[in-house]
Order: C-alpha cells, then sequence, then structure tokens
C-alpha cells in the first residue's frame, strides 16, 4: 500500500472514530444524569397523577413479587427486592426520569438472567419482560418522554430495545420461555411516541400563550405611541396658531406706540424673529407626523372632523358633536354646571376629544343605551363625566383595537389630571376626568417634570 493510501485510511479511522465518540459523549451527557425534572403542576386536582402512580408502584411491587417468587422461582427475598425496584422506579420517574428508567432497566435485566437460570424443561414462563415489569418501564418511560427532549426518550428507547435483544439473542436453544421482546418494545415505542407528543404540544401551547402576551404588549405600546403621535399633532396646531399671534402681535406693537424707542423696536423685531423661527420648526415636526397615514377611525371623527387639515375642535362644538350621536340613535343628555368659561386650548381640546371618544364607546358597545354627559367647571378646572345606562342588546364584535381608554388617560395626564374608568350601575359605564387650567409642578411636560422625573411608562398612565 502506498504511502497515500496509509495517510488516507488513517484519516478515515480517526474521523469515524471521533464521529462514535462524540456520540458515546453525547449518550452519556443524556442519559448518564441525575438531574431534578419534577412533574409540572396540574391546575385541576393538583395531586391526582401522584395517586395514581403510587397505587401503580404498589401493584408492580406486589405482582412482580408473586410472579417472580410463584412463576420464576426465585426466593421470596430476592423477588420482592427486584420488584421493589421496579416499584420504587416508577415513583422515581416523578422526580427524577433518567436515574429511574435506568433503575427499571437494571431491575429487569437483574431479574431476567436470574429467572432464565431457574426455567425449568417443559415450563413456560414470560421472558424477558414480566407483565408487571412491562407495566412499570412503560410508566417510567412515559414520564421520562413527557419532560426530556425528544433525542434523550429515543435513546433511552435504544438502549431498552438493545437490552432486550441482547437478552433474548443470548439465550440457548432448547429452553422453553413466552418470549415478550416484541411485544414490550411495541408498547415502548408507542409509549415514546405519545408522551413526546404531548411534550411537544405543551410546549406548543406555553409558546402560544408566551406569543399571545407578546402580541396584546405589543399592541398595547403601538396603540400608545399612536395616541400620543395624535395627540401631539393636534396640539402642535394650538401652539403654531399662538406663535403665530406672537409674531403678528410683535410686528404691529411698534406701531401702536408714538415714537418708538430703538431698544423696543429692537426687542419686539427680536421676539417676531424668535416666533417665526419657532414656528418654522413646529411645521417642519407638524409635516412629519402628517406624513404617515392615519390611524383607523381617526380620518373622520363624529363630528365630521377630517384628520391632518382641520381646526382642532373645542366645546364650542360639543353640541354638533352630541347631534351626531343623537342622529345614530341614541338619546343623549347634555348638562353643564359651574359659570362657563373659556379654558386653555390644551384643555379644551382633551375635553372634547374624551368626549367623542365616550360617545363612541357607548354606540359601539353599549346598543340602545342612554348617554349623559356632563361637563362642571370647577374654579380650578374642568370636570367632565359621560355615563351610559344599561345596554338594551347585545354589543356586536368590535373591530378596533380596543384602547380608547388608553388615548383619554394620556391626556389626562398630559395636563396632570385625574381619571377614572369603571362600571356604573345595571350593566353601564362610567367615565370620569378633571382637568386643571394650570398642570401641576410636577405634571409630565413642566420644568420640574423634566429636570427631575424621565417618564418610562410603557403603558397605561
Amino acid at each position: 500500500m502506498s504511502r497515500l493510501g496509509r495517510v488516507t485510511d488513517t484519516g478515515v479511522d480517526r474521523a469515524l472514530w471521533a464521529r462514535v465518540g462524540g456520540w458515546l459523549r453525547v449518550l452519556r451527557e443524556d442519559l448518564w444524569t441525575a438531574r431534578v425534572d419534577p412533574l409540572p403542576p396540574s391546575t385541576w386536582l393538583r395531586w391526582l397523577p401522584h395517586g395514581l402512580l403510587c397505587l401503580a408502584a404498589f401493584g408492580i411491587t406486589l405482582g412482580g413479587t408473586a410472579q417472580l417468587n410463584d412463576n420464576g422461582h426465585l426466593n421470596a427475598g430476592y423477588a420482592f427486592l427486584l420488584a421493589f425496584g421496579q416499584g420504587i422506579a416508577v415513583l422515581l420517574a416523578m422526580w427524577r426520569p433518567v436515574p429511574a428508567w435506568w433503575l427499571s432497566t437494571v431491575a429487569t435485566v437483574v431479574g431476567a438472567v436470574a429467572v432464565y437460570a431457574r426455567i425449568e424443561p417443559g415450563y413456560s414462563f414470560t421472558w424477558p419482560w414480566t407483565a408487571a415489569g412491562i407495566i412499570a418501564h412503560l410508566l417510567v418511560l412515559l414520564l421520562l418522554a413527557l419532560r426530556v427532549p425528544t433525542r434523550v426518550a429515543v435513546e433511552a428507547l435504544a438502549v431498552t430495545v438493545l437490552a432486550t435483544w441482547v437478552l433474548e439473542g443470548l439465550t440457548v436453544s432448547g429452553v422453553q420461555y413466552q418470549p415478550t421482546g416484541v411485544l414490550a418494545v411495541t408498547l415502548f415505542a408507542v409509549v415514546v411516541v405519545v408522551g413526546t407528543a404531548l411534550r411537544g404540544r405543551r410546549e406548543a401551547r406555553a409558546q402560544l400563550v408566551e406569543q399571545t402576551t407578546l402580541t396584546a404588549e405589543e399592541r398595547t405600546r403601538r396603540t400608545l405611541l399612536e395616541e400620543r403621535s395624535r395627540i401631539a399633532r393636534e396640539l402642535h396646531d394650538v401652539v403654531a396658531h399662538h406663535m403665530s399671534v406672537i409674531s403678528i402681535q410683535a410686528q404691529v406693537a411698534p406701531h401702536l406706540v408714538e415714537n418708538p424707542p430703538d431698544e423696543l423696536k429692537e426687542n419686539l423685531a427680536g421676539i417676531r424673529q424668535n416666533a417665526l423661527e419657532a414656528l418654522t420648526e413646529l411645521r417642519r415636526v407638524l409635516g412629519v407626523l402628517r406624513s404617515e397615514h392615519p390611524g383607523p377611525g381617526e380620518p373622520a371623527g363624529p363630528d365630521g372632523d377630517t384628520a391632518g387639515h382641520a381646526p382642532q375642535p373645542t366645546l364650542d362644538r360639543l353640541d354638533a358633536l352630541v347631534e351626531n350621536t343623537r342622529a345614530a340613535g341614541r338619546e343623549v343628555i347634555t348638562e353643564i354646571n359651574g359659570e362657563r368659561r373659556p379654558l386653555p386650548p390644551g384643555v379644551e381640546l382633551s375635553a372634547y376629544r374624551i368626549v367623542q371618544e365616550a360617545l363612541s364607546n357607548v354606540l359601539r358597545h353599549a346598543p340602545g343605551a342612554r348617554a349623559t354627559v356632563r361637563l362642571t367647571y370647577q374654579p380650578d378646572g374642568l370636570e367632565v363625566e359621560v355615563v351610559n345606562g344599561r345596554p338594551t342588546g347585545p354589543a356586536p364584535p368590535s373591530t378596533g383595537a380596543g384602547h380608547g381608554l388608553l388615548g383619554m388617560r394620556e391626556r389626562v395626564a398630559m395636563l396632570g389630571g385625574t381619571m377614572t374608568a369603571h362600571p356604573w350601575h345595571w350593566d353601564g359605564f362610567k367615565v370620569t376626568a378633571f382637568l386643571p387650567d394650570t398642570p401641576p409642578a410636577d405634571a409630565p411636560g413642566t420644568a420640574r417634570s423634566t429636570a427631575h422625573t424621565t417618564d418610562p411608562r410603557g403603558g397605561t398612565p
């Protein structure tokens, strides 16, 4: 043989031995372990499976002892020890399935060898697996397949098949017994397949629950961001209006004073220039916010607004909003308490949007219910209350994201107010929000909150 041939054969042999060694290492890591792997807790009759397994282990011990002693002609103590090992393997499989499988396999092999040495001619005995041994190993393999990876369960099944084949292959011809190897291996394979399938189903359900939770959280976060973007677009319109007024007043102010000093003209010119620059930046940001498509339900609200370019509504348009709701076939009562007065634009806009969303929820989720809109002007702010009575029929399926209350809370939190939303008498619902005229010092967006706190919230305030 040439030198090249010897080198090639040596390389192939080394690669083959390296692969076999890798398989053996994997087999040792999977099956030569005593790690704790308890049964998952059951929500219904939690301890029922454990009790049934204890009864099965007791029956296997008694049945195995009787069979090995009476039919296998083993000593009573020796028979009890082997049967007890098989019963303990069933109990051990509830916490340590791999060591339990080893115990059941070793007890079966030792018992089979001991019984084979005592088989008498003309006497038939179930061998190498007894009835109790088959039942015990079935339960152990089932508990193992339910909790270990599929690879480990297949490896345990393969070793069991190999042990059965070795026992039957080493028998001397002429010895009479009832072979149980084929039946046992078939049952073992079925149990491993069933256990693996059940384990895969349980893992799939757990992953589905986890994915559903993540999807709901992501939907909530996305809805929150969309609502904040919508609020930002609306408030930019309000701020842009005020900046335009400042610019115009700064331009007109010098003409209202006779012989204004140069310093006044320079200051007013600076104010006007700063206002124009701020207005330009606001329009640029507003263009970015409006470049995206409006969300569902945003192009046209109940009051007929078109999102994007319509003037932002105030409480002066509340009557039109209520009339549109009445036109949809609902009875709406409006109550205004206190002395009505102009409020800051942000408060007016937020109050209008809260009433709008509350009435939309009444239309969607409370068919036939009567609604009451109550505005209470207080010295330090405005209280908005929308209450609906009991619906007259079942609500149709909703196609929205179901986060209308989230937007209300964002608006209230932005102004430093408070809000409650909860079921009311006789299957009704009540939304109450208080919007202060002046936000408190620690409200979001104020100088104090900006300097000392950050808003890490990803959900409802």
